[in-house]
């Protein structure tokens, strides 16, 4: 059986990664993230196999969100604060990223960031979520039409704003 702690070194990068896209936050991933392990600690944990110890995490970690939404709003919100404020082309891609995700379903959010933020395959997907492999495939795979979608507009919208104009005359 592994310990708390190195559980901890072991996953929390991509506990990390996985929770602050969920959660639509960095600074709350963090504190979400000590939550898992806060319930990691209170709960044993599956034999020592280490093909077991991912999906037993990110049921946990996919627990916590949920419950974290429960509490304070119904979806999550994701970069509100920065629609008022220019930025730099990346932090407009992040952001179109996260209002993207935030219209996917939550199976289909969780299992698309498990796969392509967190890297778990679609068996450890399966079991974090308790779906089968082949229903994993499937929500990833509309997962990915609806962000190229929801992408592919927002990118349009911004190629028909009028390009700004520099100083000159």
């Amino acid at each position: 059986m592994a310990d708390s702690e190195s559980l901890f070194l072991a996953y929390r990068d991509r506990l990390g990664r996985y929770m602050a896209r969920a959660s639509g936050s960095p600074d709350r991933a963090q504190d979400l993230v000590q939550e898992v392990f806060l319930r990691v600690s209170r709960s044993p944990a599956p034999a020592s196999e280490t093909a077991q110890l991912a999906p037993w995490l990110f049921r946990i970690a996919r627990n916590v969100v949920i419950d974290h939404h429960r509490r304070g709003q119904r979806s999550p919100s994701f970069a509100a604060a920065h629609a008022d404020h220019p930025s730099a082309p990346s932090q407009e891609t992040s952001v179109a990223l996260d209002q993207a995700l935030a219209l996917l379903d939550g199976t289909d959010r969780d299992v698309f960031l498990m796969r392509e933020v967190s890297g778990l395959s679609y068996d450890e997907i399966g079991r974090a979520c308790e779906l089968s492999p082949d229903a994993v495939r499937s929500r990833i795979y509309r997962a990915r039409l609806q962000l190229r979608d929801a992408l592919s507009s927002d990118i349009a919208q911004k190629r028909k704003r009028p390009l700004r104009q520099s100083g000159r005359a």
